[in-house]
């Protein structure tokens, strides 16, 4: 039962579910979940299919013209588009990416999401390791 004020658990708990030590995922079953959940307000459904250390690969649903807001993150960022179009803006560069193509982005590059269609992306974030 959730604590009053917090929503249910969509998902086991992290630790649970990546506690194994091998890991197949079918892209298009974990596509076909995410599609029956209800999206974000900002149009895009998202979840994390592994988690482990300095690595975490996510799935993202957009809906045509959803995206994501500029943010940057900690680590090699790579964004694969599996489906559909997406245009990504990343320190005054902008990238066009049908599906087939991906981009990769240093530790630290601020960039947004703009879904042209209805597309699917695989996120991947390699943190730098603690010196």
């Amino acid at each position: 039962m959730a604590d009053q004020g917090t929503l249910p658990r969509l998902r086991q708990h992290p630790d649970e579910r990546f506690r194994a030590s091998q890991h197949l995922i079918d892209l298009d079953a974990a596509a076909g979940r995410l599609a029956g959940e209800t999206a974000s307000p900002r149009g895009h459904r998202q979840e994390t299919l592994y988690r482990h250390g300095n690595l975490t690969v996510a799935l993202f649903l957009f809906e045509a013209g959803a995206g994501l807001a500029e943010h940057k993150a900690d680590g090699v960022v790579t964004i694969q588009v599996l489906q559909g179009h997406i245009k990504i803006n990343a320190e005054g560069q902008a990238h066009d990416l049908p599906a087939g193509r991906m981009l990769v982005l240093a530790p630290g590059v601020k960039h947004d999401v703009l879904a042209e269609q209805p597309s699917r992306m695989l996120l991947t974030i390699s943190k730098e390791s603690a010196r």
